[in-house]
């Protein structure tokens, strides 16, 4: 067998152009796609990671939120126990302050009551004792007790002090000496006339006695020039004791 030079060039040169021909039609475009899926490959590799990267920041931020949401609550729980625990002292201050009002409400009402409770007794007592004393006096009432009680009211004339004689010695001009005596038993002759002459010496001036009797003062007697008044009778000292003991309690 002889080879063919001829033939041996010819398909040299074929599978030259062949191989140009691939390489022009063919494997350059073939390059190019892969060339452009190599890009977009790396371009999509390249959004992944940029991706992952903002991803990665995002749950940073996620996890750097939820921190900062756990502190705040925290922070937000200690506010809340620190204003319960303030707004309930507060409600204690408060109802501490109402319960102490109203103690002390209760105990001036209750010292009310018991001062009233102790002015009523007293006011009982007194008028127990003035009761008792009035019917003690209106037992032993009588004639000489009445004498001895004009006794005594002559012996006190002297004893007025000047602003009494003055108001006496008003009354007698004013009156022109007229001089009303009640008396619980009727008085004797020397009993008025030394009445009517002391109250004159007393008066400097004339004065002239009208004499009654009232046995509702049960011994003793109550003398009036006009505005001014004695009482030495057991009725009004009773009356006075009462209404003194009273204004006193």
């Amino acid at each position: 067998m002889t080879l063919d030079w001829l033939t041996f060039t010819l398909e040299i040169i074929n599978f030259l152009v062949l191989v140009w021909l691939l390489k022009r039609f063919l494997y350059r475009p073939i390059l190019q796609t892969i060339a452009r899926r190599q890009a977009a490959i790396e371009q999509s590799l390249s959004e992944a990671r940029a991706a992952k990267t903002e991803a990665q920041a995002l749950e940073r931020q996620y996890r750097d939120r939820v921190a900062d949401w756990e502190r705040e609550k925290d922070k937000l729980r200690v506010q809340a126990v620190e204003d319960v625990n303030a707004e309930r002292t507060r409600l204690m201050a408060v109802l501490r302050g109402e319960l102490d009002q109203q103690r002390e409400k209760e105990r001036v009402l209750e010292q009310r009551r018991a001062d009233d409770l102790r002015h009523r007794l007293e006011e009982a007592a007194l008028a127990q004792g003035a009761h008792f004393a009035g019917r003690i006096l209106t037992r032993i009432a009588a004639p000489d007790l009445e004498a001895r009680i004009v006794a005594l009211v002559l012996e006190d004339l002297a004893k007025l002090s000047e602003d009494q004689l003055q108001a006496l010695k008003g009354a007698a001009h004013d009156e022109a000496g007229a001089m009303t005596v009640t008396s619980a038993f009727p008085l004797g002759t020397a009993q008025r006339d030394a009445l009517v002459h002391g109250m004159a010496d007393l008066a400097k001036y004339q004065i002239v006695g009208e004499f009654r009797e009232d046995s509702a003062l049960l011994a003793g007697v109550r003398i009036s020039i006009g505005p001014w008044m004695l009482r030495a009778n057991v009725r009004d000292e009773l009356a006075w004791f009462a209404e003194t003991a009273h204004r006193g309690a």
